[in-house]
């Protein structure tokens, strides 16, 4: 598995690395503020944070540069930040033509990103009827297929502000984003729908479990159960990358079968075997960091990197067109 994992964390303000070092596993850390939806490739990464979306470009040559010189084979340089307002972005995707598709938690809808508007609002449930910045739904997962926006998730059912959290123990919902059909209903907080191996998977997080959905009947299947809040979830091969979230008794989290149970959670990434539902291998952290929003898989990259605060490297660092090149002058020494 030459890969390495990029995970979020809201509430300690991290980005961080998971990779592959001398038969260990090195966390890297970079600093943000509040951040959670990520979307990642190995040409751009983009990560959401409270009113600004940022966007980053590998640039090998800069990767040459990285501590520990000689292994980084990946560095993010940042290129902008899109103004959003405060919409609580989520989960984020990339979709034909590296087309960023952001979840608008606030205003209910799924939207992408131009140069003129906060954002541009393309898609909303069919039973929410108009855009307003109150969070009707809690409209948070995305999945793509295709390259095109398939399935989300939401807490529920609801068109009034703040109205999911009447019911999110089990108010839950899997939509068909083309069709705009609810395929399941009744679930308990769920997140990060993905499609694999032409399998539906969606993450109950109230009940710390990855399932499977039956998209003839819509009926969903615990494969594995995990101790914590479960948000975010990639895959590789037969192994799915969770993760795992502590969560605080407060009223949002209040109600729900994993709150509700006096049982361990936990917060890191468990790796589950989806073919037999057992985990293979967990990676915690401690309490310095409590909740985790996003994880991805950056296949191809084993040792990646990120600059958002090394002035010096970002002033020294330039991206032109190939056709420039040629005539680049290298300054002498």
């Amino acid at each position: 598995m030459r890969s390495s994992l990029a995970v979020t964390t809201y509430q300690a303000g991290k980005l961080v690395f998971l990779r592959p070092q001398d038969g260990k596993l090195n966390t890297h850390f970079r600093a943000f503020d509040s951040p959670m939806g990520l979307a990642a490739n190995h040409q751009i990464l983009s990560i959401g944070t409270p009113g600004h979306i940022s966007h980053f470009r590998n640039m090998p040559a800069v990767a040459q540069k990285c501590e520990p010189l000689g292994q980084v084979d990946a560095c993010y340089m940042p290129r902008d930040s899109h103004t959003t307002g405060d919409i609580l972005v989520h989960e984020m995707a990339y979709g034909d033509n590296n087309e960023l598709w952001v979840v608008n938690t606030r205003f209910s809808c799924l939207c992408t990103l131009d140069t003129v508007n906060s954002f541009v609002p393309r898609w909303k449930p069919r039973f929410i009827t108009g855009y307003s910045p109150n969070d009707r739904c809690h409209l948070n997962g995305i999945g793509m297929v295709d390259g095109k926006p398939k399935y989300v998730t939401a807490l529920g059912e609801t068109n009034t502000p703040m109205g999911w959290r009447a019911n999110k123990k089990d108010g839950g919902i899997l939509i068909d984003v083309p069709s705009n059909e609810i395929i399941t209903r009744n679930l308990s907080m769920p997140h990060s729908p993905r499609w694999h191996n032409g399998q539906l998977w969606v993450l109950e997080s109230g009940k710390g479990t990855l399932s499977l959905v039956d998209l003839q009947t819509g009926k969903h299947e615990a494969i594995a159960t995990v101790p914590g809040f479960t948000r975010g979830l990639d895959f590789y091969g037969p192994l799915a990358f969770i993760g795992l979230s502590q969560v605080r008794e407060t009223a949002v989290f209040s109600g729900i079968p994993i709150t509700d149970q006096n049982i361990e959670r936990n917060s890191g990434v468990w790796v589950i075997n989806i073919q037999t539902g057992q985990v293979v291998a967990f990676v915690k952290f401690e309490d310095a960091l409590q909740e985790i929003f996003a994880v991805q898989i950056l296949q191809g990259i084993i040792s990646p990197d990120l600059v958002n605060d090394e002035l010096e490297m970002i002033h020294s660092s330039y991206e032109l067109p190939d056709e420039a090149m040629k005539y680049v002058e290298i300054p002498q020494a």
